[in-house]
């Protein structure tokens, strides 16, 4: 039932999104055919409004956040309706009401921007009770993976992440350098970290363990629900299309290293003075 629903939202938009474009690109041809007045400012609006709705239906696909979904959509539409206003400023439409349009249209892209960064720029779904000792990265959106060489000279690379209960995942390909490095030595650390990879919490210890099968699946379903764009289209089809050079994508889980627990200090005797 979940995927007859995806389905349906999935061709709606994507009608919506076409009927919206066409109606903006050809607004004559698009009125001769469902018998709209010939009212090429009117036609563009109908166009505008189509396009929003579209990319609401489709948005709603890969994003979990309602809120953001509800205003990219209005934006989008915002935009095109603002646009058809310039354009078609001498046949409809006053000036008053193009810098409205415009106004609202600037807002909503504000609050999708402070949406976004407020959800610490994850669009996807988000494991709702993560552990306690991966809780920091259940919406982090970048990490620092430092695997060891043979030398013990570690080597940071900036990943994604994603959080399943007590599971972290991360992927790479069969024939990176830190692929490698996790097949000599399961020792890791994991460090929250910008977009650009520049840590911004200190390290956690953990173990890596190279997953197959069920597990490897899971892990890629778990990265693609958290970045629908990222791991559930771009990095596969790199890897796919890359993997006579890099080989197959691998996906490991990070387990976090137990506190060390260390024995408490005696009280201090009394001395005789």
């Amino acid at each position: 039932m979940r995927h007859l629903i995806r389905t349906i939202g999935a061709l709606l938009g994507v009608l919506s999104v076409v009927v919206g474009g066409w109606a903006l690109v050809s607004p004559h041809g698009f009125s001769e055919v469902v018998n709209f007045p010939p009212n090429r400012h009117f036609v563009h609006d109908v166009g505008a409004f189509q396009l929003g709705i579209g990319a609401t239906l489709l948005l709603a696909m890969i994003w979990a956040d309602a809120l953001m979904v509800a205003v990219a959509g209005y934006a989008v539409g915002g935009i095109a309706h603002t646009v058809s206003h310039v354009i078609d400023h001498n046949i409809g439409g006053s000036s008053g009401q193009t810098v409205v349009v415009g106004v609202l249209t600037a807002m909503a892209l504000v609050a999708l921007w402070a949406r976004w960064q407020q959800l610490h720029w994850v669009v996807g779904a988000v494991a709702g009770e993560p552990s306690k000792a991966l809780a920091a990265f259940n919406r982090q959106k970048t990490v620092v993976l430092s695997t060891y060489r043979r030398d013990g000279t570690p080597v940071g690379t900036a990943v994604s992440i994603a959080v399943d209960g007590a599971h972290a995942y991360v992927r790479s390909f069969e024939r990176a350098g830190k692929t490698r490095r996790i097949r000599n030595n399961a020792a890791v650390t994991i460090a929250p970290a910008t977009m650009r990879g520049v840590p911004t919490a200190p390290a956690l210890p953990a173990t890596a363990r190279r997953l197959a099968d069920a597990e490897d699946r899971r892990a890629a379903r778990v990265l693609a629900r958290k970045y629908p764009l990222l791991h559930g289209v771009l990095v596969p089809l790199m890897h796919r299309l890359g993997r006579a050079k890099t080989g197959r994508t691998v996906h490991f889980e990070l387990r976090p290293e137990p506190a060390v627990r260390t024995a408490a200090a005696p009280p201090p005797r009394e001395t005789d003075r």
